[in-house]
């Protein structure tokens, strides 16, 4: 906020929630610039609403941007940014603790013990699966997938396969393979980005090629995973479990999902940490200020 004001006339709205109906047409109408975040719907009818708009760029505070209609964006007028590099590192640590925190019950065992029914230590409680050497698939290897990969690799010798549209060079040792196959790890983590081409990639269909015990985590968009479909998988203990820091219909959550002890739900933490979500918002007044200057945005979507 320090660097918007030092630079621009700033208006900040003192909501958290995301920007209201006439907030997102009066956002286009009122503003040469916006800066909006992951909650705030551009969708095409918004734009249809705004006949000239006034907004000359959505400079948007976060890596993923399928809540822009881009291409009814740009032909408003209108160029789109992003924050991509920021986010990885900070995404793929929340990857890893989804992993684990679901593979070994972390959740399920803090349950026990804050309602007060832990009886002590024996030697089978709460077993769960030993990450330690088994496979990963990873679906998407862009950036997050490749820290993701180098987490799981290096810090607990699991063996990589992952699916990507294209050719990815991972860094390490990793089998590209097809997506049926990907989804047969012993654990499997979302990592593609969010939008029409991958909006329920992982249905009915794909959750029933992953391995009985399997785990499926999600730190993506929420609806690249059917959610009905997972909820059905689940319930039908198909699957071993589930970790989700992200939901089809955020920040609603399928009933079913807040009541299964094999699923991690987390409430969008994957970019959480201060001095990351400080380098997103800084990020994003770079691209502001390439635009009003006429330079090239940085980080043009």
């Amino acid at each position: 906020m320090q660097a918007a004001r030092a630079r621009f006339e700033v208006t900040a709205r003192e909501s958290t929630l995301p920007l209201t109906a006439e907030e997102l047409r009066a956002s286009l109408r009122d503003f040469d610039l916006v800066l909006p975040t992951l909650g705030d719907l551009y969708a095409a009818e918004v734009f249809a609403d705004v006949a000239k708009p006034r907004a000359r760029l959505l400079a948007n505070f976060g890596v993923g941007f399928n809540h822009i209609d881009v291409t009814t964006a740009r032909a408003a007028g209108l160029a789109v940014s992003n924050t991509p590099g920021a986010v990885t590192d900070a995404t793929a640590d929340i990857a890893l603790t989804l992993i684990l925190m679901t593979a070994r019950r972390a959740g399920e065992g803090e349950r026990l013990v804050r309602a007060g029914r832990w009886q002590g230590w024996h030697p089978t409680q709460m077993l769960g699966l030993h990450v330690g050497g088994k496979t990963l698939g990873i679906i998407g290897m862009g950036r997050i997938g490749k820290a993701i990969a180098r987490r799981a690799h290096h810090g607990f010798g699991m063996e990589i396969s992952y699916y990507n549209r294209s050719k990815a060079e991972p860094g390490l040792p990793a089998r590209a393979i097809p997506l049926d196959e990907a989804m047969g790890a012993d654990v499997v983590v979302i990592a593609v980005p969010g939008g029409p081409t991958t909006r329920h990639l992982i249905n009915a269909e794909r959750l029933a090629q992953m391995k009985p015990g399997g785990i499926l985590v999600n730190i993506a968009r929420g609806d690249v995973v059917d959610e009905a479909a997972l909820v059905e998988t689940l319930q039908q203990g198909r699957i071993g479990g589930a970790g989700l820091d992200v939901y089809e219909h955020e920040p609603r959550i399928h009933p079913a999902l807040l009541q299964m002890e094999n699923v991690t739900l987390l409430p969008h933490l994957g970019t959480a940490a201060l001095e990351v979500r400080t380098a997103m918002g800084l990020m994003a007044v770079d691209n502001l200020i390439a635009h009003a200057e006429g330079r090239p945005l940085p980080n043009p979507v």
